[in-house]
């Protein structure tokens, strides 16, 4: 895995670089977040192909508890990848909803992600 780091709005952001999943499952998104966030970085920003799918399978739970990390740590993530049809309605609705805040965000780019932060 490579690490980018981007600075914007006294933001420090990491881009995580990797052909590989970088995040299997809950605890090991959990233990990059965490390393991550005592590297001093303020958000993540990671492709969706380096998430398990079943990140983007809402009753699996991964993506709740991820997300729930991200808030409880104040680290912002954003997710690059093409969201524009979602494979389920309530996917959709997800997307939508964190796309309203700035928490997570689902976007096509990484310079979409550099620009919401």
């Amino acid at each position: 895995m490579q690490i980018i780091t981007h600075n914007k709005s006294n933001l420090q952001i990491t881009e995580l670089v990797s052909d590989d999943i970088l995040i299997a499952n809950a605890e090991e998104g959990a233990q990059l977040l965490a390393d991550l966030y005592y590297q001093g970085f303020d958000m993540v920003i990671i492709k969706a192909v380096q998430l398990n799918p079943s990140f983007f399978e809402l009753k699996s739970g991964l993506a709740g508890e991820l997300l729930q990390k991200c808030s409880n740590w104040r680290m912002r993530l954003a997710i690059v990848g093409d969201f524009d049809e979602p494979a389920s309605q309530s996917l959709r609705d997800f997307i939508y909803e964190s796309n309203k805040g700035k928490t997570v965000n689902f976007v096509s780019s990484v310079d979409a992600a550099l620009a919401r932060a």
